[in-house]
């Protein structure tokens, strides 16, 4: 907090961002292109300086043509100077949702080097500005605590070699993240699959439940039996037919609270039986 706003001469910003982007949220969104991309612009050979079509950028560049204003592309000017100048007048004349699906269509269509620094600062932006928002597997998703994205991060990277329980939390966040037709009950759906997965691999039984998992670890790492009842009751795998998972997806309201609830809850939860596991030293594979 500046000198400004602990005297309190300047208001600190304390509304969260959700339907609209001020300027400075905007212009630190392009500060995060502008550091992480631009600048790292290479030509392959002196004589091509300036020209976008022999840069590293040449791929997303042709991707934003393509895939993103939706031109042709031999629309594409030449010059890098030109082609950047049109995406920085379309950047900062969009409607704020413009500006997080061009960032978006970035973090998953950059050269691969560039974009865990990237998406970095982006999410740093992003937590200053106060915005509902952080980019979580490549993808906005309106979840504004640290820790929540941390949770579902780290399941991420603890399940890199389960290409099963990978596929669940990503679809669950594609459901989530879809700003246009957002699917909380699938989002939800894919979140407990992805604890369902886990459990199928920890015990070697594709036929698996959460408590059939659960209770491996309750023999062998002396987990309270209370703390395994609640987990259970809270998947609703204690019962294949009429269990609280049922209930859950049979509700008619289910609104992004719900879903959003889910996806930090079963990611959670995730870490805890990968960690339980590892130091029981049960293999993920």
């Amino acid at each position: 907090m500046l000198f400004s706003q602990r005297k309190g001469y300047k208001p600190v910003k304390s509304v969260i961002q959700k339907d609209a982007i001020d300027e400075a949220l905007r212009h630190g969104l392009w500060d995060a292109l502008y550091l992480h991309l631009w600048k790292n612009i290479k030509y392959d050979h002196y004589s091509h300086y300036g020209k976008v079509h022999y840069s590293n950028l040449c791929l997303l560049f042709q991707g934003y043509w393509h895939g993103y204003f939706k031109e042709p592309l031999d629309t594409l000017p030449t010059s890098f100077d030109s082609a950047l100048g049109e995406i920085r007048n379309h950047f900062f004349e969009c409607e704020w949702f413009g500006v997080y699906d061009f960032i978006e269509f970035t973090a998953q269509s950059a050269p691969s080097e560039f974009v865990e620094e990237f998406v970095k600062f982006c999410n740093y932006v992003l937590e200053r500005e106060l915005s509902a928002y952080r980019i979580v597997n490549h993808q906005i998703v309106e979840i504004s605590s640290k820790e929540e994205v941390d949770s579902i991060e780290e399941a991420i990277k603890n399940t890199s070699k389960l290409e099963g329980v990978q596929s669940h939390i990503s679809s669950a966040i594609a459901h989530l993240s879809d700003r246009k037709n957002p699917d909380y009950r699938n989002s939800i759906k894919e979140s407990i699959s992805a604890v369902e997965s886990l459990a199928k691999t920890l015990t070697g039984n594709e036929k698996a439940t959460l408590g059939s998992a659960l209770k491996i670890f309750e023999e062998k790492a002396n987990i309270h039996p209370a703390l395994k009842k609640s987990l259970s009751e809270l998947y609703g795998y204690t019962s294949d037919e009429d269990g609280i998972r049922h209930a859950i997806l049979d509700e008619p309201n289910l609104t992004f609270v719900d879903a959003k609830f889910m996806l930090v809850a079963c990611t959670a939860f995730i870490n805890y039986l990968v960690g339980k596991a590892s130091q029981l030293n049960i293999p993920l594979k």
